[in-house]
């Protein structure tokens, strides 16, 4: 059933058409994946869609109550409230009851002997009762326990960039919407987190649509994929692997359409040139159909590019790190790490967030300098470092300026020139885009424009940092593309699986405390290594606990016949203690309908309080008794089965 219907939505951003009288609807539980080439205007679109941002053109229609969550790209946040109190910022009844909670829960922790404070806590217990909102509270702690996030009363000033990423992802995940919008939820989230979103997703109640770069997270998540090109909206029915292969299917049918245009323009025009005496109407409708033919509305369909660029001539001697140790303050993040690159290596360094991947980069670039060791580098070594920044772009200068202050042609392998302007073309930039002052980029367009000016000065050693942040599904391919031409070689740090297995044939991996781990293969390869170690450790460690078990056990006082009874005082006990459990059981269950009939006898609520906690802890001991004592019992019957067997 649809839930969310667009009609002939249309936006521009200056000059340019970011999407032109599109139209679609969306379904409930409806898994969509928003692709498109940076700067096609798939945040746009999720803005409008959230209410945040106005079309020129068309018409949003769904139910009246119907409520939209949005995750922006880069999260807006109230830097003075703490994260539980971001998480819970929002107008619906169940987050006014939880903020309230909390607020009161917090109030009555700094002052517990407050009779008034008590009373209000009361109060919002029982709003938290009218609205269902105790299982979303503890949704809302477990979901920012799994994104790394424990300290709830922390102000959100305080957190790093990465955290307040995360705050957001919770806040969204949280609030009850029919259509949660994602805007790169996978920014800045290590591969653990990003399978855990996965799996959340998965169980959303609403519908979904998500704008990514990350193709596994795609494939996995969406039902639907709506491509953004050129102004159109285009629909596809599956997933991302679906996807590609029906996009192949309309790009060829696209260019078939466009050879018969341009065949039929041609013969029309041929008739055209021979001239007509005549000015008849048969012959002016002719005319005008010729223009019609010349105004169709085409889309130039992207086709594959031998992406044969060479680089500067590299000798046999790359990088040799031996010994090399990094600490900042009492941290050591790297140590003794010893490691030599090679010529045509394709290197990968992965790791949780924070663990030195970054500093591992700048130590090879010669950024910064190591605590101890060496880093030895080829004098052919030509670096071309890839930041997570923008480092030095003048946003004031021309695309093709900026391009060209790089070089103005680069070299193939075989000695073919690439001019600039050409090298833009394949990284998706028009001609007439190429002339555009780069402050008019969206954020995407000038990642894709700061990597290719990395690459127009044709270094033999490519490092990039997350160079799947922040890029399209597109510009990727074109640079997975383009790495599997490059002669030199290129070391990148990315959590992004798909690119991981497309590029690289070695890991340096971060596994905790500076220790940095050599693998042989793709990510992939090495997450089922991982695997199969955990259940191997996971094996060993309860064989070890057998035998300690076995042990203890040997070294214990012997007992020739092990015990035949329970002593008159445990079998006391043993007679009566499922009658106490059942009575302590009864008695917890009668002190809770108590409270509840309190109402606002403050006192009266507190004593029961404080007689419910005696009884659970009552109940408590009373269940670890009946436990010691079953096991006992347990072991009378086994000896006496023992003693019959020998007789026999």
């Amino acid at each position: 059933m649809s839930i969310f219907t667009v009609e002939n939505l249309t936006k521009t951003h200056g000059e340019k058409v970011l999407f032109d009288h599109i139209s679609f609807t969306i379904k409930e539980k409806q898994r969509i994946g928003l692709i498109g080439v940076n700067g096609t205007g798939k945040s746009s679109l999720l803005k409008v869609l959230a209410g945040l941002d106005t079309a020129e053109e068309g018409h949003i229609k769904h139910a009246k109550q119907f409520h939209v969550e949005y995750l922006p790209q880069v999260p807006a946040l109230d830097e003075d409230l703490t994260v539980l109190e971001q998480i819970y910022y929002g107008d619906s009844d169940i987050m006014r009851a939880l903020r309230a909670y909390e607020q009161a829960l917090m109030a009555l922790e700094r002052d517990p002997q407050n009779e008034t404070k008590l009373n209000q806590l009361m109060v919002k217990q029982q709003k938290m009762d009218e609205n269902d909102a105790w299982e979303a509270n503890a949704n809302a702690k477990t979901v920012l326990n799994k994104l790394g996030i424990t300290d709830y009363d922390k102000k959100i000033n305080a957190l790093s960039g990465g955290q307040k990423k995360r705050v957001a992802i919770a806040k969204a995940l949280i609030q009850p919407a029919d259509l949660l919008l994602l805007d790169e939820p996978t920014n800045h989230l290590d591969n653990e987190t990003i399978e855990w979103l996965e799996e959340t997703l998965a169980q959303y109640p609403g519908a979904l649509m998500v704008v990514t770069h990350d193709r596994y997270f795609l494939n996995r998540m969406t039902n639907s994929i709506f491509e953004l090109d050129q102004g159109e909206l285009y629909e596809y029915v599956g997933n991302y692997e679906t996807f590609l292969e029906k996009k192949a299917e309309r790009e060829a049918q696209a260019l078939a359409t466009e050879s018969k245009r341009q065949n039929l323009l041609r013969r029309e025009l041929a008739w055209l040139k021979r001239g007509a005496k005549a000015r008849s109407t048969k012959q002016k409708a002719r005319i005008q159909r010729i223009d019609q033919i010349k105004e169709q509305k085409t889309h130039t369909v992207h086709q594959d590019i031998e992406m044969s660029t060479g680089s500067t001539r590299l000798g046999k001697k790359v990088i040799e790190c031996e010994n090399v140790s990094k600490r900042y303050e009492k941290t050591t993040v790297i140590q003794d790490f010893d490691y030599l690159v090679q010529p045509g290596d394709r290197i990968g360094i992965i790791g949780p967030n924070g663990s030195g991947k970054t500093t591992l980069l700048n130590l090879i670039a010669g950024k910064v300098l190591p605590d101890e060791g060496t880093i030895d580098i080829g004098e052919t070594v030509k670096i071309g470092y890839y930041t997570q920044e923008n480092e030095d772009m003048d946003v004031n200068m021309r695309v093709i300026e900026y391009v060209r202050e790089g070089a103005e042609v680069i070299h193939t392998v075989d000695g073919q020139a690439i001019t600039a302007e050409q090298m833009l073309e394949r990284f998706l930039f028009p001609r007439p885009t190429q002339w555009n002052i780069i402050n008019k980029l969206s954020g995407g367009e000038r990642r894709r424009l700061y990597l290719l000016r990395v690459l127009m000065e044709e270094p033999n050693v490519l490092i990039l940092d997350e160079p799947t942040n922040d890029l399209d599904v597109q510009t990727l391919a074109i640079l997975e593309d383009y790495l599997d031409h490059f002669p030199g070689v290129v070391i990148t740090v990315s959590h992004d699986r798909y690119f991981l297995d497309r590029v690289v044939d070695d890991l340096i991996a971060f596994e905790g405390s500076a220790h940095l781990r050599r693998f042989t293969g793709n990510y992939s390869a090495y997450l089922e290594t991982r695997k199969s170690e955990r259940a191997e450790e996971m094996t060993l460690q309860r064989a070890q606990e057998k035998e300690k078990q076995k042990e203890n056990k040997a070294t214990a006082p012997p007992n020739k016949e092990g015990r035949q009874k329970l002593t008159y005082h445990e079998q006391q006990e043993w007679d009566g203690i499922e009658e106490r459990i059942a009575s302590l059981e009864e008695q917890q269950a009668s002190i809770e309908q108590r409270i509840s009939e309190a109402g606002s006898d403050i006192a009266q609520v507190s004593d029961l309080y404080e007689e419910q906690k005696k009884v659970e802890n009552e109940l408590e001991q009373a269940m670890e008794r009946w436990t010691e004592l079953s096991l006992i019992v347990e072991e009378i019957e086994e000896n006496k089965n023992n003693k019959r067997y020998k007789k026999d």
